[in-house]
């Protein structure tokens, strides 16, 4: 994925992040899936004046909370089962240099706790040792989940998020960046035709370049390059004609509907024992949140996740649906 684009809201981001990156301190990435966090976190990287230091990343949500903390700081030989030798971490092997730390809202508490020791005091003791362990690394965290939220209930220190937050940076998502899809569109066709030793350029009609920027990318620029190389892999020419924004559509006309068995009416469909939680059993308050989590789910998936089209279906405005969007993201998939 290139950090490529000349929309106002692309330009601002990578001036807000050039003049951030020479600063020696911690930053915050805050993006949506596919928007780049990682690609921004190493340019910003390479910007700074740890430019010749090394970069190292992590991605918290790959690993299980039980062992990211040997992951960040090192274990010693023998601090638990399977630990046969000393082992350096990320935040040694940063050292000098930048730590990325991505997906950081998925980090256990406990070990939030020992990284704001780092970012306060520069040092950490591995895992199985007491004895005290000096860096001087930079720490540029990413998620796209919202940490201040999660701070109130608990789930994040809030005095992690004070400390990482000396600069907040949102990037762009794609629907946002208006002009831009066309011209990443190209870009990511002209790559894949020369992968496949295409000799000509590929070239998008106007109705497919109007297909692509009608549809809101929810994937973001990722899922706009997986559309795009797919659609230059299966033409036969270098004219694109046609797009396919959702791969999973059944090329087989409708698909076999299994009998669904009646839904219980009375005191019956108020039970639990059909498997599925009812809303209808649900406090009033809370009955109407999971009513509306469902509308918008079932309205995103009919417009093929074309929020503009899922609000009308819904009879709401477009800022309506984007607020309703946004109080329910950690609910919605």
């Amino acid at each position: 994925m290139e950090a490529l684009g000349q929309s106002e809201a692309f330009l601002d981001f990578q001036d807000r992040l050039s003049r951030v990156a020479r600063v020696d301190r911690p930053v915050l990435l805050v993006g949506e899936r596919g928007t780049g966090k990682e690609l921004a976190a190493v340019r910003m990287h390479y910007l700074s004046l740890r430019w010749k230091g090394p970069m190292v990343t992590l991605n918290c949500a790959a690993l299980q909370p039980s062992l990211m903390e040997a992951e960040l700081f090192g274990h010693e030989r023998g601090a638990f089962t399977g630990a046969v030798a000393r082992r350096t971490g990320r935040f040694e092997t940063a050292d000098g240099g930048t730590l990325f730390l991505d997906e950081i809202g998925n980090t256990p508490l406990e070990v939030q706790e020992k990284i704001l020791r780092v970012v306060e005091y520069g040092s950490f003791e591995r895992v199985g040792s007491t004895r005290p362990v000096w860096v001087d690394v930079r720490i540029v965290a990413a998620t796209n989940a919202d940490l201040v939220k999660q701070a109130r209930k608990g789930r994040f220190k809030r005095d992690l998020l004070d400390r990482l937050s000396f600069e907040v940076l949102f990037l762009p998502p794609l629907r946002e960046r208006v002009g831009d899809v066309q011209l990443l569109a190209e870009h990511f066709a002209r790559r894949m035709a020369l992968e496949l030793r295409r000799e000509e350029p590929p070239l998008f009609t106007a109705d497919t370049v109007a297909e692509l920027e009608r549809y809101d990318w929810p994937g973001n620029v990722r899922e706009l390059k997986n559309v795009v190389e797919r659609a230059v892999c299966r033409s036969e020419g270098p004219l694109i004609r046609e797009v396919e924004i959702d791969p999973f559509g059944y090329p087989y006309g409708k698909r076999p509907q299994k009998e669904t068995p009646q839904e219980p009416e009375g005191p019956e469909a108020l039970s639990p024992k059909n498997g599925l939680p009812d809303w209808r059993t649900l406090p009033l308050k809370e009955a109407i949140q999971e009513l509306e989590i469902r509308r918008i789910q079932d309205a995103l998936k009919a417009a093929r996740f074309n929020q503009k089209q899922a609000a009308e279906m819904l009879g709401l405005t477009y800022h309506q649906f984007r607020g309703l969007y946004r109080k329910y993201a950690d609910a919605i998939k």
